[in-house]
């Protein structure tokens, strides 16, 4: 097991950098009932940890005992019949999933998928926790119908279901949700926190980690304590025991961003935009989220760029991020923007040398 995993926090009181809200929250649950909740927060913050020791907190350890399930689901539209194929995880009294990987179809899934689910009763309704609990993901993903849809569903369903949101950015998701929610934003751990918890999984692991790779191994994370834990693991296995100087090596996909830009650099014509395309396919296809592909490629293509090009290349990378929100095929926007760089840095060659 990853110790991203393997170390989580079960429980409220075993938080270690959001201790606050963890107390918070179990006060929030200690009444024997809850609002809708929306966390918010940069990605590896630690809100799925918050989460899943809020629903320890409520439902004790059967919220643990869960089955990950795909289902097919076939939905009555009115005019044709769909079929949607969705991936949960469940247990007795709660269901994990994420309607925006339904695509154009998330509509759907709230309307009906969700609506089904939010009817039935937990089968222990006698007890004090008479309410199933929705956790889903990335609802700032959702369309604009589908996110109508949900508040509806909060609003009907609310003496038989508690929704658990989660998301990136609030400001995605519609005031008339938000407003329904008591939203709870998890800022991204400090580098002193991260340390903090590196220092734990090391005694817990029985490993003498050195200050100054801990504070390397936080600060190359970006702030991210997934990132953090899973750097401190790849490090443990290149190198054990560890050295001051040790270098703390990249994710995989992350060097994979940098032979991108390297190939990118190199040439900037249709063949090379073709085989780049290639590539950009194959991190998508291992589930690298297009957002992160898009600031990566940016974040590197920015250290070999002179200041006077660093303005419009920031801006067209802005453009094609938001157009990527909008649209549905993340291929099409990160295609296009590295071609609109290579066209804006072949002009610059030229008019620089000629």
């Amino acid at each position: 097991m990853l110790w991203v995993d393997k170390h989580r926090p079960r429980a409220l009181d075993k938080v270690i950098v959001h201790e606050e809200i963890a107390q918070n929250l179990k006060m929030l649950v200690s009444e024997q009932d809850c609002p809708h909740l929306l966390f918010y927060g940069p990605t590896g913050s630690g809100r799925k940890t918050l989460v899943m020791a809020l629903l320890k907190q409520m439902f004790g350890t059967s919220a643990e005992k869960v089955k990950l399930e795909n289902k097919n689901w076939k939905i009555d539209t009115g005019t044709r019949t769909i079929e949607v194929e969705l991936t949960t995880l469940s247990s007795t009294n709660h269901v994990e999933l994420n309607p925006s990987d339904a695509g154009f179809q998330d509509r759907y899934v709230v309307q009906e998928i969700i609506k089904e689910m939010a009817k039935s009763r937990p089968i222990d309704a006698k007890g004090k926790k008479g309410f199933k609990v929705l956790v889903l993901n990335e609802v700032d993903k959702l369309s604009r119908e589908a996110q109508h849809s949900l508040r509806r569903t909060m609003e009907k369903y609310s003496s038989s279901c508690r929704l658990i949101l989660c998301c990136s950015s609030s400001s995605k998701v519609t005031e008339a949700v938000r407003s329904r929610c008591l939203n709870i934003r998890v800022n991204a751990p400090t580098n002193d926190q991260i340390i903090r918890v590196l220092e734990f999984i090391a005694k817990k692991e029985k490993l003498q980690l050195p200050s100054t790779l801990a504070a390397r191994i936080a600060v190359q994370s970006n702030r991210s304590l997934r990132k953090a834990i899973l750097s401190f693991e790849t490090c443990k296995v290149q190198n054990y025991p560890f050295t001051d100087d040790q270098v703390v090596p990249p994710m995989d996909w992350e060097q994979y961003v940098c032979e991108i830009v390297s190939d990118i650099m190199k040439e900037q014509s249709p063949k090379r935009l073709f085989l780049v395309r290639g590539k950009l396919y194959e991190l998508l296809i291992n589930c690298i989220p297009p957002g992160f592909i898009l600031k990566n490629l940016l974040s590197e293509l920015l250290k070999k760029l002179d200041d006077e090009l660093k303005h419009e290349v920031c801006h067209w990378a802005a453009h094609y991020e938001h157009r990527m929100q909008l649209g549905q095929k993340a291929i099409f926007h990160l295609e296009a923007f590295v071609a609109k760089f290579m066209s804006i840095y072949k002009e610059f060659l030229i008019a620089t040398f000629g």
